[in-house]
């Protein structure tokens, strides 16, 4: 055990060996870090100032190198500018030059204009010259075609005005013709008109065609058409047509439409088989709409057109093109149509043979059922005259029965007057 004196409050502690060990440590380690310390910072401050020393050695070798090479700098920058300059002389001198040839040229180039000038003014000069000739040639010469005009004009007016006469000479015939003549001769004038005209035009443009009257009369409406128009290929019909006329009188008291038979015609172009409905007239005649030229009016009626008469032929031919266009598909159709229709008559021989054998078996099958009742009830008569039969025999069984049984005696039970006539009988026997 060891005794430690605290220097400042003198109080003493009783402390073992390996406390006293290790407060002895303690103070030899302070006391060793403290003189490292010590020798540490003395070496710091060495190399510290070892380092200033050299920091500023460097730094002087640098602002020494700085130095030169601004130096070196202001020489570069001085050549520089002198060779700038010299450069900057040059280039002016050699501008200076280029502008001096570009002058020359400029200079040449002018006096070539004025030269080019000069001569397209000749030339422009004999130009106009030369066009003034040909104005004075083309005004001699408009001078003269205009009073070949004026001549010609006065003749054409001349005959104009005859003609124009005798337009009117015929409108008046006309119509002086028109209000003598029925309506039904007005309509048939039309009907003629176009006959004549189709007839004009048959054997150049529709040899293989049919256009003839409309005389069949409809059962159902009691109407037909006035014409119908039928064309072939190869014998083949392409295209057909019912054509009505209309027309009528300028002093006809109740003006008709065109639309007032579009109906009818319908229903004759569907009796008749065609395909087409062409309505030729003469009504409305101050209509711009029936005056345009051919007018489709499908909108109400499908494929049927209104034309005037001036316009009939070339309906014809418009309609025609367009359906010889179709004449491979309508042949193709055809045949599809002619196979379709060998498979319908199959099947509808078929479906007539199905019928026709039902029918028969069902005739057969009816047959055979009345023939099993008729059977059946004579089987139920006779099982009942049978019945009957029985039932008499055994009445009759009965009655035998009876009549084997029956006696005198009781005959004459309880009658006085048979059993005495009995016994007067009997009497008379012995």
């Amino acid at each position: 055990m060891a005794q430690i004196t605290c220097p400042h409050c003198k109080t003493v502690f009783t402390v073992d060996e390996n406390d006293y060990a290790q407060i002895l440590s303690q103070v030899k380690n302070e006391e060793f870090n403290k003189e490292f310390n010590e020798k540490l910072h003395s070496e710091l401050e060495k190399i510290n100032k070892a380092h200033e020393l050299e920091l500023q050695s460097v730094l002087n070798k640098k602002e020494q190198e700085i130095l030169k090479l601004s130096n070196e700098k202001a020489n570069i920058e001085n050549e520089t500018a002198l060779k700038s300059k010299l450069a900057e002389d040059e280039i002016k001198a050699a501008k200076q030059k280029e502008i001096d040839e570009l002058k020359k040229q400029i200079s040449d180039l002018e006096h070539k204009i004025e030269l080019s000038n000069a001569l397209r003014n000749s030339e422009v000069k004999d130009a106009v010259n030369k066009k003034d000739e040909e104005i004075n040639k083309l005004k001699f010469e408009m001078q003269r075609k205009d009073s070949e005009a004026l001549l010609k004009e006065q003749s054409s007016k001349e005959a104009h005005d005859l003609e124009i006469k005798k337009l009117t000479e015929e409108v008046a015939y006309y119509k002086d013709l028109k209000t003598r003549m029925s309506t039904k001769l007005v309509g048939e004038t039309l009907e003629e008109h176009c006959h004549n005209e189709f007839n004009k035009y048959r054997t150049t443009m529709f040899p293989n065609a049919y256009f003839d009257k409309d005389n069949k009369v409809s059962s159902e409406t009691g109407s037909k058409g006035d014409f119908i128009f039928r064309d072939f290929i190869d014998g083949t019909e392409y295209i057909s047509i019912m054509f009505e006329m209309k027309n009528e009188n300028d002093t006809t008291a109740t003006k008709h439409k065109n639309k007032d038979f579009f109906k009818e015609l319908d229903k004759d172009r569907k009796e008749k088989g065609c395909e087409y409905a062409v309505l030729v007239s003469m009504l409305e005649a101050d209509s711009e709409f029936y005056n345009a030229g051919i007018v489709d009016v499908s909108y109400e009626y499908p494929k049927m057109y209104v034309v005037r008469p001036q316009q009939f032929i070339t309906l014809i031919t418009i309609l025609c093109n367009a359906a010889r266009s179709t004449v491979e598909y309508r042949n193709q159709l055809q045949v599809i149509k002619n196979q379709n229709i060998d498979i319908s008559n199959f099947e509808n021989e078929l479906d007539e043979f199905k019928t026709k054998f039902s029918r028969n078996f069902d005739l057969a099958k009816n047959k055979f059922n009345d023939a099993i009742d008729a059977i059946d009830a004579s089987i139920a008569k006779l099982n009942k005259v049978k019945e009957n039969l029985l039932s008499s025999e055994r009445n009759l069984g009965l009655a035998n029965d009876k009549a084997q049984e029956l006696t005198i005696k009781k005959l004459t039970r309880n009658n006085p007057t048979m059993e005495e006539k009995f016994d007067e009988l009997n009497k008379d026997k012995e």
